[in-house]
């Protein structure tokens, strides 16, 4: 009866509800001179170093070493109301049904780029492609469903861009990726806590009932190192109009740690002889000798992995100078999410625990398992306009309109997913302070509609299992403060 959980869970399956400008859980906040234009023209648009990630076919552009670094700062808010929930044996489970999940992290970044000659460039960066951040109250309703999610998956990258005349250029970058996570939960034992104190102890005839019960709480954590890929093409065909085509290569990790689960049922078939127990039934909880109260076992450990894919993404970009002063930009992008069809969490335990009653066919029904989730995401678009305007010699103003398509069917939304199409506003400047030196701000807010989430709890076939439910409304806002420094040496 445990739900599909695990360390890579966090990085898959719970981009809370609000991150930043993001489908699904991709992260876009790796450049704040490109934001101002929601990101509108990304990798066409010549800006600063921080094309070693946009685009480094652009790196070509840029005149001699150039350093960027900045900071996002994402405050978002997720509302939810009319939340209920069932335990496993159908009852109601008492609970918060009102409240919101808040989120306010820093994501930084930074890239350094120069030339090698004319016609070779290179760069290194170091940012965050993907990352969330959540945590509901501990007397939430459905927190049998969801508690605590955070991930993150900090990346280096170093990159070359290579001219091939003066119309068009390639690159490559190579990237490292670390992803680290926690999830957790509060785990259902057939509504053992719901039962309450009078029917437990009425069911069993003697004062044993164990609030511990109520407490029983699921936490995994784990990480891994994996690589990946950019690829990038610039050029400008007609003076004036800037284009370009990148992609970013999927990345495949195999995320390992520890599934840690407390207090849990003692059943009496597992202390059948036992002297220190006492059994009423096989499939009910055994009687601990020693305290006269349902046992349990405080703390329960297995090592477990996910293989977990974070998705390929292709973009395409055109920076278009229609006066001295005003350029337009455009970016439409593609993102592979339907290579994420389910979460699997199996155990490499040689001495198993947890995982002894969740692989049985009254549960997950596969061997090994610790936890499953279907999800069966759709491969997504998004797309970007912008304009960019020339003010005076110093300040440049910038402004742009995102839409990003959800990847997620509404029947497998979940409390860790609460989220839908988003409409994201930005507006941003460049202010010149020196011959070398500049800064870039940003400012985007997102719009969203309501969403209905109803959750149940899924066998390794694809079947409903328990009575275990969780329905709720909610909604979503959030806005972004960006800072970038560009130094030019």
């Amino acid at each position: 009866m445990i739900r599909k959980t695990a360390v890579s869970l966090a990085v898959i399956s719970a981009l809370v509800s609000v991150p930043a400008h993001a489908e699904g859980y991709k992260l876009f906040e790796q450049s704040v001179s490109s934001m101002g234009n929601a990101y509108a023209g990304r990798g066409a648009q010549i800006t600063d170093a921080s094309l070693v990630y946009s685009n480094p076919a652009a790196l070509t552009q840029l005149d001699g070493a150039q350093l960027s670094g900045g900071l996002n700062l994402i405050s978002a808010k997720t509302n939810y109301r009319n939340a209920s929930a069932q335990s496993a044996n159908g009852q109601s489970v008492v609970g918060r049904t009102d409240g919101a999940n808040s989120l306010n992290e820093l994501v930084p970044f930074v890239f350094y780029s120069d030339k090698v000659s004319e016609q070779l460039s290179w760069g290194i960066g170091f940012y965050v492609p993907f990352g969330l951040s959540s945590d509901y109250d501990d007397d939430f309703v459905g927190r049998y469903f969801a508690d605590e999610t955070a991930v993150q998956v900090l990346s280096l990258q170093p990159a070359i861009g290579y001219k091939l005349n003066e119309q068009w250029s390639v690159g490559a970058g190579i990237s490292i990726n670390r992803a680290e996570g926690t999830l957790s939960k509060f785990k259902d034992h057939s509504g053992l806590c719901e039962l309450g104190e009078a029917t437990t102890n009425a069911m069993f005839g003697m004062p044993v009932y164990n609030d511990a019960y109520c407490n029983s709480h699921y936490e995994v954590e784990g990480d891994d190192i994996a690589f990946g890929y950019t690829l990038g093409i610039h050029g400008e065909p007609v003076k004036g109009t800037r284009l370009a085509l990148t992609w970013h290569s999927a990345v495949r990790y195999t995320l390992k740690g520890d599934s840690v689960i407390t207090n849990t049922p003692i059943t009496g078939a597992n202390v059948v002889g036992n002297p220190n127990f006492a059994v009423v039934a096989p499939n009910l909880p055994a009687i601990d000798l020693s305290t006269g109260k349902l046992a349990a076992n405080s703390r329960l450990t297995e090592s477990s992995q996910l293989n977990l894919t974070t998705p390929a993404s292709a973009a395409f970009s055109l920076d278009q100078q229609v006066t001295e002063a005003l350029s337009l930009q455009f970016s439409a992008a593609w993102t592979q999410w339907s290579e994420f069809q389910s979460i699997d969490i199996v155990s490499t335990d040689a001495n198993p625990s947890i995982s002894l009653n969740t692989q049985l066919p009254p549960n997950l029904n596969s061997e090994g398992y610790i936890g499953y989730i279907p999800e069966y995401w759709q491969n997504s678009w998004s797309f970007a306009v912008g304009a960019t305007y020339v003010y005076q010699a110093d300040v440049t103003l910038k402004a742009g309109v995102a839409y990003d398509e959800n990847p997620i069917g509404q029947s497998h939304k979940t409390a860790r997913i609460p989220t839908d199409d988003r409409v994201w506003l930005t507006v941003g400047a460049n202010w010149q302070l020196a011959d070398n030196l500049s800064l870039d701000f940003a400012y985007g807010y997102l719009f969203t509609g309501d969403v209905n989430v109803n959750e149940r709890e899924y066998n390794v076939q694809d079947q409903a299992l328990y009575n275990s439910g969780y329905q709720a409304d909610y909604s979503n806002k959030g806005q972004l403060f960006a800072i970038q420094a560009n130094y030019s040496f």
